[in-house]
């Protein structure tokens, strides 16, 4: 907080109140916000600082782990953060080395922790960084939580570095090797190292360096890495393993004759998925090829969860298998209470996130790459190839499509009243159903659909389509920008 002048004097003294100059606010996934002007160690300071609030609340001297990715500044931000939730009695952890965010998770879970820390920005472009909180569960917490630690950072006196001084004397920990051995209960190496070719793993500057092409190494499977080396401005591009960042992978793929690409964000929690003629594989298909992979392989009858934006391909795989599908909001955090309860093999969301039964419950990019090189070694396919024999499998295609498009303050404004009116077509379709869970969803009589979500951070809507083909997908989302505009 700064202190700034009241408009009351009394005599020749000023008054002063105190105004929060730092707003903490977890969206689906953590507090994110452009280094210096969100992003800022005042706030890393007060969101520690609450966190610590309500750990405390629970549990005297809980135990932390803290931990930080390649970007700007993270180590110094993780120190801090460290350093104000050890000043508040709690028991912290610290990273040893960048580490991807599922292996926070597991170390979470493995450690019997009260919770962590970790200091990522995710796939966001390189001016961001951000701070995920997770609880004892190794997910990501909960809105009731977060909503709490945005109450406590908001309600805190002086923040000011006075009494949160850093230093770098913490216990450190390396949590590599446990989450390592838990890969090698849920990865089949012996059937990924039959593999006929070798691998191209992409770790975009981001955390998958040193953790992915690693353990390939280690249960020796042929394969390279590129962009390995911490790179603070990502290349340019961004550490977002999407098509349009993947042309260095791509000609990778294309020069060493891969089966496949493999790519890891920032903090490799997501995917990104080449197939063995450089095409890109949409993370959409992916989860429907690895949840129909993995009910043929694993034994296990379980369904699957999937966001309200994310591909129905899940819902005819499940179809196909009988087993159910689980539709949650966006945002990974809806995954883990199915997954303690057994009801789920896999979790997905169409933003490239993945986890499965038996493994943490927050998303895994590593996890992913892992048992798409088994998927392809096990089946002697290219994933193409796979899809096209899935669609015809289930009975039918489907393509979808994301789109965001940005708003003027007077479409923002009056958006939210015209979601919340009824429809009976839209653009000439008939609707058969809406699905209010998050955002409006329609569903037409042929199987399409379309869900507009805003943002609740940027002034923008997200579009999603899905048809049987990518021309109808195409127009779908056309003609919901249209009726956006109109």
């Amino acid at each position: 907080m700064n202190k700034i002048p009241d408009t009351r004097e009394v005599g020749a003294t000023i008054q002063y109140r105190r105004v929060v100059t730092v707003q903490i606010h977890f969206g689906t996934s953590g507090w994110r916000g452009i280094i210096a002007n969100d992003f800022t160690f005042e706030g890393v300071r007060r969101a520690s600082a609450a966190i610590a609030g309500h750990v405390l609340a629970k549990k005297k001297a809980p135990k932390l782990i803290v931990g930080y990715d390649t970007r700007f500044f993270s180590t110094d931000f993780a120190q801090t953060a460290a350093s104000v939730l050890r000043g508040h009695g709690c028991h912290v952890l610290l990273c040893s080395a960048f580490t991807p965010t599922p292996t926070i998770a597991h170390a979470i879970i493995h450690g019997k922790l009260d919770g962590g820390v970790n200091i990522t920005a995710s796939h966001n472009p390189a001016q961001y960084n951000g701070l995920k909180f997770s609880g004892p569960e190794g997910g990501p917490a909960l809105s009731a939580v977060t909503k709490d630690i945005e109450k406590r950072a908001y309600a805190l006196g002086d923040i000011s570095p006075n009494g949160h001084e850093v230093d770098n004397n913490f216990e450190r920990v390396d949590p590599r090797e446990p989450y390592f051995e838990q890969l090698q209960r849920v990865v089949r190496f012996d059937v990924l190292k039959r593999a006929k070719g070798s691998l191209v793993c992409d770790a975009v500057h981001g955390c998958g360096a040193g953790w992915l092409d690693r353990i390939l190494q280690e249960n020796s499977v042929k394969h390279s890495i590129i962009r390995a080396n911490r790179d603070v401005l990502f290349g340019g591009t961004g550490p977002d393993p999407s098509e349009e960042n993947l042309g260095p992978l791509a000609k990778a793929v294309a020069e060493t004759k891969a089966v496949a690409g493999l790519a890891t964000d920032g903090d490799a929690d997501r995917f990104g998925i080449l197939d063995r003629d450089g095409s890109f594989i949409s993370p959409n298909h992916i989860l429907g090829l690895i949840f129909d992979y993995l009910l043929e392989t694993r034994g296990v009858k379980l369904g699957a969860s999937r966001s309200v934006a994310t591909t129905h391909l899940i819902d005819a795989v499940a179809k196909h298998h009988g087993v159910q599908v689980y539709e949650t909001p966006v945002g990974f955090k809806y995954v883990g209470p199915l997954l303690r309860e057994g009801k789920i093999l896999v979790g997905g969301e169409e933003s490239a996130g993945m986890t499965i039964y038996g493994h943490v419950p927050e998303k895994d990019g590593i996890l992913t790459c892992l048992l798409v090189a088994e998927m392809i070694a096990a089946r002697q396919a290219s994933l193409g190839e796979q899809l096209r024999d899935l669609f015809r499998r289930v009975g039918r295609e489907f393509w979808p499509v994301r789109e965001n498009l940005h708003l003027s303050e007077d479409v923002q404004q009056n958006m939210p009243e015209r979601l919340r009116q009824e429809f009976s077509s839209f653009a000439g379709r008939k609707v058969v159903r809406a699905d209010r869970t998050d955002g409006l969803k329609l569903l037409f009589e042929n199987g399409e659909w379309l869900l507009m979500r805003l943002s609740g951070t940027e002034p923008l809507i997200r579009i999603y389509t899905e048809a049987a083909a990518q021309a109808a997908s195409n127009k779908l989302a056309q003609d919901a920008s249209a009726w956006i505009e109109g």
